[in-house]
């Protein structure tokens, strides 16, 4: 059994209250650590986070010298002793503090990736989860913990999974409460549509018909990469940025750079979907049909920016110095993002000075006519490009 997203933002701080220790286990990349962000803020607790993985043996708490006369024992027979104190880590002691200073707030101290600390770390952590105490020193008791794991291969339902991870103490296991994550597409996906910044829509509309495909779990040593929710998230902002570039670069680039996060299956299964978008919607029917400027209109933004770059070196009478070309193209150009219209203003002063010189002309004979405003456009969308850059 195993639990969504939304049904553990009810289960984990349920567990809290009545005071047990929450054991969230899951796959890599699956949003242990955003659960429990999110679990902190609708508490309205003080997050503080260590990684276990990260720590050493003594990083906690550490034996110091005396700093002090008062510090050392005199004995009769056995000399003089030293009265050793420890030092405690930074988290602990703003952790301490931060109790003092508020005492009605709760406190949720989050050890992540639990079982992939060594023996030595998880042994020296045993005491603060099962007892809550560390040498002499009691946590306040304010002060809630959550653990998160990676699955190992002798739990339940994960029996093929490689982790390495170290294989969870009993007492460990028997003193909190283990609560399995699982994926739910549909929730991901409500949560990406009304994420801020957004995921890009691509990545929705490709999950939309490939819902199985949020989160896959490696099955052979040559897997080393597949889909995660964290993955996706890269992809959605990788994407953003590849938007912007031209054509034949997103085509140079897409395949590698979506694998390096999906793996090679999915990442090249995606670049072939992006690659793909709006390949049906032609420069001719944007310039000519009022059915091809609604398709326009709902396109992705890669190929609303692409198709307006093919129209730049388009001669006839929808060139851009003409007023029915120019027409069109600049209440196109209005419906594409503020991004995509200095891509396409850098692209047209990259187009050469024939094409200025001729819109420059036309602008100046009717400067209230349709060539005259593109032009006034494209300058201010170069100048927003110029301040940013």
């Amino acid at each position: 059994m195993a639990l969504t997203y939304q049904q553990l933002l009810t289960a984990v701080p349920l567990v809290l209250r009545a005071g047990n220790v929450p054991n969230i286990v899951g796959d890599a990349g699956i949003g242990k650590s955003a659960l429990v962000e999110d679990v902190a803020r609708q508490m309205g607790a003080q997050l503080y986070t260590t990684v276990v993985s990260l720590s050493e043996k003594g990083d906690l708490a550490i034996p110091v010298p005396p700093l002090t006369s008062d510090s050392f024992v005199e004995t009769k027979d056995y000399g003089r002793l030293a009265n050793v104190q420890y030092g405690y880590a930074e988290t602990l002691i703003r952790i301490i503090q931060f109790a003092e200073e508020h005492p009605g707030q709760p406190i949720i101290w989050f050890l992540d990736e639990f079982n992939r600390g060594s023996q030595a770390v998880q042994s020296e952590l045993m005491n603060l989860v099962l007892q809550r105490r560390i040498n002499s020193l009691q946590l306040p008791a304010q002060v809630k913990m959550i653990i998160a794991e990676n699955p190992d291969s002798t739990m339940a339902g994960f029996n093929d999974r490689e982790y390495d991870v170290a294989i969870g103490d009993a007492a460990i296991n028997d003193r909190t409460v283990r609560l399995v994550m699982a994926t739910s597409t549909t929730e991901w996906l409500e949560w990406a549509r009304h994420r801020q910044p957004a995921i890009n829509s691509l990545v929705i509309k490709y999950l939309d018909s490939h819902p199985d495909r949020l989160m896959m779990v490696a099955n052979s040593p040559e897997s080393d990469l597949e889909p995660t929710p964290r993955a996706w998230e890269r992809v959605s902002t990788n994407l953003d940025e590849l938007q912007k570039l031209p054509r034949e670069t997103q085509e140079q680039l897409a395949g590698d750079l979506f694998s390096g996060d999906l793996g090679v299956t999915v990442g090249e299964s995606f670049a072939q979907f992006f690659l793909a978008q709006g390949s049906e919607l032609t420069l001719e029917a944007v310039q000519t049909t009022a059915d091809g400027q609604r398709q326009f209109k709902t396109a992705d933004e890669a190929v609303k920016v692409e198709l307006l770059r093919e129209w730049l070196n388009q001669p006839g009478d929808y060139s851009l110095d003409t007023e029915q070309g120019a027409a069109v193209f600049l209440k196109l150009l209005r419906s594409i993002s503020a991004d995509g219209q200095v891509a396409v203003a850098k692209s047209v002063g990259e187009a050469g000075l024939p094409l200025l010189t001729a819109m420059y002309r036309q602008a100046t004979s009717a400067p209230a006519g349709a060539v005259a405003g593109l032009y006034q456009e494209l300058a201010r969308a170069a100048s927003q490009g110029e301040r940013r850059g």
